[in-house]
C-alpha cells in the first residue's frame, strides 16, 4: 500500500485510536498491540500529522524559546534536510550529507 492510499483510508477518528493503541499498548477491545502493529501505527500517524497538522500541533513538537532579542533559538536549523525527503532526489534547500573517507 502506497503513501496515498494509506492517507486516503485514515480518518482523524482513525488515527486518534491508533494514538490510544500506542500509548496504552493494546487495542480498544483489550487486545495487545504486537511490535510491528505499534510500529505500523505510529508511521500511520507520522505520516498523516505531517499532511493534515501543523508542525507545532504535530506529535514530538518541541516548542523552541525566544530570546531576549525577539529571536527564536535554533532559527538557524530549521532547514530542510535531504533525510526528511527520503523519495525526494534534492528538495528544495536541501543541505547536502557529508561524505566521510574512510580512515585506513
Amino acid at each position: 500500500m502506497d503513501k496515498e492510499k494509506i492517507l486516503a483510508s485514515l480518518t482523524p477518528e482513525v488515527v486518534d485510536k491508533f494514538r490510544m493503541a500506542i500509548e496504552l499498548g493494546k487495542w480498544p477491545d483489550g487486545r495487545k498491540l504486537s511490535a510491528e502493529q505499534r510500529e505500523t501505527c505510529m508511521q500511520a500517524v507520522m505520516v498523516w500529522e505531517h499532511e493534515h497538522l501543523p508542525p507545532s500541533e504535530r506529535t514530538g513538537y518541541i516548542h523552541k524559546p525566544i530570546k531576549d532579542d525577539g529571536s527564536v533559538v535554533g532559527a538557524e536549523c530549521d532547514v530542510e534536510h535531504e533525510h526528511h525527503y527520503p523519495n525526494m532526489p534534492n528538495p528544495k534547500g536541501a543541505v547536502q550529507p557529508v561524505k566521510f573517507r574512510n580512515k585506513q
